[in-house]
């Protein structure tokens, strides 16, 4: 098959590989159009991390199923390596498997029960006829050694072992096919501490060693701090602040933002916590209005907020927030 995406790019080459232009994702329920995905705008660049935030239902999750053509996006453009692939023909999605990859939530319920180890992450391989059958376990081997799973477990099934081996297979199919870009939909979150704290360093020994790109979807804040550049924050479908990590948490600019980053524990004992507690009702996603959606539980809100929704804008160099109040609330 020919790849239409041009070859991959060398390792320090810090280009500009995924670019999203206003990206929306709507979903018809009974009651109306639910807004998953509304208006949603960014770019990384090769070998970067950008880490999506927010609460559960906040759309994140929707958000890179869509980029990855494995939901259709209902209005924007997604840009891949210097190509639309918004609208593509099912040989062209296939091809793009070969580029763009996800790492899912459940390294269990993501894993065929009946497939050995060395079958799954050989899956992928003989769906693209990668290799004869011989070539095809020497580079399963690899793969397990690349991801720190033992040879032994090769014919083990997904139920005898535990969650962080799991997931090293679901890491090790997802480079099979040697993609430029992955998808991490919370692939920490089902794991206890200490696992969690392995995985991420896999995944960015992984990245260092590859150039590979990520986008890392959590609700963490605390774990993404470390593997991202830049943290997007979403709120019911809606981008409310996105800029480089440690700015962040340095220096949060949207009351919403304030409010996940003051519900980090943080293990001291000179000093009390300032706490910013979100309080309210969620604002519903279907047919919203046109007005603030963090209104609802905004302590900051005032009449414009009421009258239309704000603009997404840079209020610092690289620092966008979509608040009509940002310079009042932080006396800028």
């Amino acid at each position: 098959m020919s790849d239409a995406f041009g070859s991959r790019r060398g390792r320090f080459d810090l280009g500009e590989i995924l670019k999203v232009e206003n990206l929306k994702k709507f979903f018809r329920t009974p009651h109306g159009m639910l807004h998953a995905v509304d208006d949603v705008s960014f770019t990384i660049n090769e070998g970067e991390t950008l880490g999506v935030v927010g609460e559960s239902g906040c759309g994140k999750s929707t958000l890179g199923r869509v980029v990855l053509k494995l939901l259709e996006a209902t209005g924007g453009r997604i840009i891949f390596d210097g190509r639309d692939i918004t609208d593509l023909s099912e040989r062209e999605s296939l091809e793009l498997c070969r580029h763009m990859q996800i790492i899912f939530q459940d390294p269990y319920s993501s894993l065929n029960p009946r497939m050995c180890v060395s079958d799954l992450i050989a899956d992928p391989l003989k769906v693209f006829k990668m290799y004869k059958s011989d070539e095809r376990q020497k580079k399963v081997f690899e793969l397990m050694d690349m991801v720190g799973l033992a040879r032994r477990f090769a014919y083990s099934y997904p139920h005898e072992l535990d969650g962080g081996r799991r997931q090293r297979i679901g890491v090790a199919r997802a480079l099979s096919l040697q993609p430029k870009f992955i998808v991490c939909d919370e692939p920490v979150s089902a794991l206890d501490v200490s696992i969690q704290a392995q995985i991420l360093n896999l995944l960015q020994d992984l990245q260092e060693q590859q150039g590979l790109t990520y986008i890392f979807v959590t609700h963490d804040l605390s774990v993404v701090k470390h593997i991202s550049n830049d943290i997007l924050v979403m709120y019911i479908g809606v981008m409310v602040e996105k800029c480089p990590a440690k700015e962040l948490f340095d220096l949060p600019l949207h009351p919403y933002t304030k409010g996940l980053l003051s519900a980090i524990p943080v293990p001291t004992i000179n000093r009390e916590k300032k706490r910013v507690e979100l309080m309210g009702e969620l604002s519903s996603p279907i047919e919203p209005k046109d007005e603030c959606r963090f209104l609802a539980r905004c302590r900051y809100a005032t009449d414009i907020c009421r009258q239309k929704a704000p603009e997404y804008e840079e209020v610092l160099p690289n620092h966008f927030v979509s608040c009509h109040n940002t310079r009042q609330i932080n006396g800028m």
